[in-house]
């Protein structure tokens, strides 16, 4: 059991939260609201939608088109979509008994990390586990649900981010082609002054469009959570 469990069941235990004043309870909740944007991409598929959806902008060359507004709801919304089975499971198996009476805080909370830890896990590579494994000296660890939470966030982060950069350096491979003939064009008929990008981004929009590449950009981002 991870040093964070720990804690809150020692919090839990001795009754000290309830202990508390109701305002200094609210003061502590809304403090608590500060960790979620870190959650919500640190611990979901977020990082790697927005880092993908961040090389398909580079590779059209269309400096803030679309904008990041736009970007980051879309990447915010196929978060959700592609978060509802483990989302739906948490709300069926934690929350819902809690609210029931059914299980207290802790155990609801306790629910609530496996049913994550397992969508994290699946996600998550083994060699990446094992460094943080070893670097925090947690000893063996014999099924992958044993998996400390504080070992399986940071290699969860740095899986999401490799496997974000391979699907970006796939995407940004035929549009670094379209950029390649251009320049070449340009070169061979002596336009040499004439910047290439102003040729290749009509080219490079004209392909994304025909492909239907939001479409497929979409399609490869929730298959590669299956």
């Amino acid at each position: 059991m991870s040093n964070v469990e720990t804690v809150a069941e020692r919090l839990a235990e001795s009754g000290l939260l309830q202990n508390l004043s109701p305002p200094l309870q609210m003061a502590i909740f809304l403090g608590s609201l500060v960790l979620l944007p870190a959650a919500l991409s640190c611990l979901t598929c977020f990082t790697r939608i927005a880092i993908v959806m961040s090389f398909v902008r580079r590779g059209l060359s269309t400096q803030e088109i679309p904008p990041n507004t736009v970007l980051i709801g879309l990447s915010l919304f196929l978060t959700i979509f592609i978060m509802e089975p483990t989302l739906t499971k948490l709300n069926d198996k934690s929350v819902l008994p809690y609210l029931n009476g059914e299980l207290t805080g802790i155990e609801a909370i306790r629910r609530g990390i496996e049913i994550h830890k397992g969508f994290m896990l699946r996600q998550t590579r083994k060699h990446d586990l094992a460094l943080f494994a070893h670097m925090s000296k947690s000893g063996p660890i014999q099924t992958p649900q044993d998996t400390p939470i504080s070992v399986l966030i940071p290699a969860f982060i740095i899986s999401e981010l490799k496997t974000a950069f391979v699907m970006g350096f796939c995407i940004y491979i035929p549009f670094l082609l379209v950029d390649l003939v251009v320049s070449t064009v340009l070169m061979s008929m002596g336009m040499m002054m004439m910047p290439p990008v102003i040729i290749s981004t009509p080219f490079k929009i004209l392909l994304f469009v025909l492909a239907d590449g939001w479409h497929l950009v979409s399609l490869s981002l929730s298959q590669s959570f299956g």
